[in-house]
């Protein structure tokens, strides 16, 4: 090494002992420490000895580069660990395998929305694609379709990427939260449940919607305020009358969701539309109290919610 450094004139020794060794004073030991150093930054031996030597030589400009290469030199090696760790949780049987999760985690980051629904839906057919991977594809696209593809693979893969869906959940970004929920609302089981009740306090009103949805169609009572406030808002509120039917299959849900139309209907702050829509939710609502309900609205003061309730008693009666 020393040998090298004297052949770039970085350093030189002070003379030589009698048997030819070379022999270094104080100042060239001190020199030679600094010429470590300043390699231990990442200088390349010409920047070194610029550094050394040339005095209008300013750290400034250079210590910038060397920040940027070292954020792109550990962006790098973070995105191999995390591609060999995948490799790794899919416990490839041989390089065969390693080759074609390799092929699936590169089209899952194409650019071609094709190629990435191919992907998606390769992953549950052929060998399979580490659900982290899955669950970062999922929580990313914006394409509809290969969304949808990537949802029905997670839905697939079991519930290992519910944990990473959870945090996305709780993601500043309202769209992977959007993204998050709607991937656990297509995982049938009880933890998914879970998550999805625990979402109907989110912050953010799109989940707490979606949440809800999933939930009425799994037939979870804790959905029915939500699913009544979508209504009211005229948000989705077709999706939610259609999952308060469902859940109104339940005897026990049937005059608890009935009721909750019916105080929404009889408060005082609810605008017309919102009342037509209250009332038109009813329509699929079975038992005596929406049948008494109805009876009431049809002499409201609302034409349009009167002749929809009375349009939804002669059905029931007809039946």
């Amino acid at each position: 090494m020393l040998r090298h450094y004297e052949s770039l004139g970085l350093v030189r020794p002070t003379g030589r002992t009698e048997a030819g060794y070379r022999e270094y004073s104080g100042e060239d030991i001190r020199r030679i420490f600094h010429i470590e150093s300043l390699r231990s930054l990442g200088l390349s031996l010409r920047e070194v000895g610029r550094a050394l030597d040339d005095p209008n030589f300013t750290p400034s400009e250079l210590v910038d580069d060397l920040i940027r290469q070292t954020r792109e030199r550990i962006a790098g090696e973070t995105e191999l660990l995390t591609r060999l760790r995948r490799i790794g949780a899919a416990e490839p049987a041989d390089w065969e395998d390693v080759l074609q999760i390799v092929a699936l985690l590169q089209a899952l980051g194409s650019e071609s929305a094709g190629k990435r629904q191919r992907a998606a839906l390769s992953s549950v057919e052929e060998v399979p694609v580490p659900v982290e991977a899955l669950v970062e594809a999922a929580l990313s696209e914006t394409d509809p379709n290969v969304a949808g593809a990537l949802r029905w693979a997670l839905a697939r893969s079991g519930d290992g990427g519910l944990p990473l869906l959870a945090e996305g959940l709780g993601s500043p970004v309202a769209e992977v939260r959007k993204r998050a929920v709607q991937s656990i609302a297509e995982i049938p089981n009880g933890e998914a449940t879970a998550l999805l009740q625990d979402a109907l306090t989110n912050s953010d009103i799109v989940v707490r919607r979606c949440a809800a949805l999933a939930l009425g169609a799994r037939g979870v009572a804790d959905a029915v305020p939500t699913l009544i406030d979508m209504i009211v808002e005229g948000t989705n509120d077709a999706d939610a009358a259609d999952a308060l039917s469902a859940l109104a299959r339940d005897p026990a849900l049937a005059d608890q969701i009935a009721t909750g139309l019916v105080d929404c209907l009889t408060h005082g702050t609810i605008d017309s539309p919102a009342r037509r829509r209250l009332t038109q939710a009813l329509a699929d609502i079975p038992g005596m109290t929406t049948s008494l309900a109805l009876a009431d609205l049809s002499h409201d003061e609302d034409r349009a919610v009167a002749l929809t309730a009375t349009y939804i008693l002669k059905l029931r009666n007809a039946r």
